[in-house]
């Protein structure tokens, strides 16, 4: 069963100098408990295409198309029709939680907030909630370091305060925009498998924006490839893997360093199969 359906999604900006057509008629599904990746280099489309979902557009962003969320129009929703379906039905991880957590309020009130505003709960039931999604989330001493500022956390303890966030409320769909950038190998590979760790404990379905395809290979069935706002590529990550047809996606593959082969000079992507400035 799929759980989101995207159609010709469009994401467009007016500036001074014209529309810039960020990303251009996109089309993808998840299903029920499973894992999309959506990759590309920076400034491909990928997290437009997320804050188009979520209806976080700025006000010069106009998004055109299709959401479909388990058999409900979401796109262009007003604010607070949206709201009803933010954090309770579909939740984000932004990119640095060090700009998306208040760095003058402490953890409890920013997680308390979320339980209160969107659950109706009391204070102290919601403190209790949030040390509890803390445990889930492997933060030491919970209890205590709840109440400590974002900066006495490091980076990826902020990271796992916001996952904590955005599983508040029992979200059936987490979209995960570049949750391990910034952070070392080692607490990129603790990331993830607590993100897989918890797919498994919550049974949602998780849309994963990354640039890493070592952290796709290992973890998403589907795997959608952007360039210039625009799909390159959407298939099966092992068939995708395996046998790469657009080029792009070949240089996307090879210009990741492989421990089984003595490589003297890395590659890079190229952009031969431009055609007048368009993929």
């Amino acid at each position: 069963m799929n759980i989101l359906e995207v159609k010709n999604l469009s994401v467009k900006f007016d500036t001074p100098d014209g529309v810039v057509n960020a990303v251009n008629d996109i089309s993808f599904t998840i299903g029920t408990g499973k894992t999309l990746a959506i990759v590309g280099e920076s400034g491909s489309g990928k997290s437009q295409t997320a804050f188009g979902i979520m209806g976080l557009l700025p006000k010069n962003g106009h998004a055109a198309g299709s959401v479909n969320y388990m058999d409900t129009e979401i796109l262009n929703l007003r604010e607070a029709e949206m709201n009803r379906f933010r954090a309770n039905e579909i939740a984000m991880i932004f990119q640095d939680p060090m700009t998306s957590l208040n760095p003058y309020m402490r953890i409890s009130k920013q997680l308390t907030e979320v339980l209160i505003h969107h659950k109706g709960m009391r204070k102290g039931e919601a403190l209790k909630e949030s040390i509890r999604m803390l445990d889930a989330v492997q933060i030491p001493d919970a209890a205590n370091r709840v109440h400590m500022y974002p900066h006495e956390f490091s980076g990826g303890m902020r990271q796992r305060v916001m996952i904590a966030m955005s599983l508040l409320c029992g979200p059936k769909l987490l979209i995960a925009d570049e949750p391990t950038t910034a952070l070392d190998v080692t607490v990129q590979a603790e990331i993830m498998d607590l993100l897989i760790d918890l797919q498994e404990d919550f049974g949602m379905a998780i849309i994963l924006i990354t640039h890493d395809m070592a952290i796709v290979a290992g973890t998403c069935e589907d795997t959608l490839v952007m360039f210039g706002g625009n799909v390159m590529e959407y298939r099966p990550t092992l068939d995708l893997f395996d046998n790469p047809e657009h080029p792009y996606t070949k240089g996307l593959l090879e210009a990741v360093p492989r421990l089984d082969q003595d490589v003297q000079t890395l590659s890079t992507v190229s952009y031969d199969f431009l055609e007048g400035g368009k993929p």
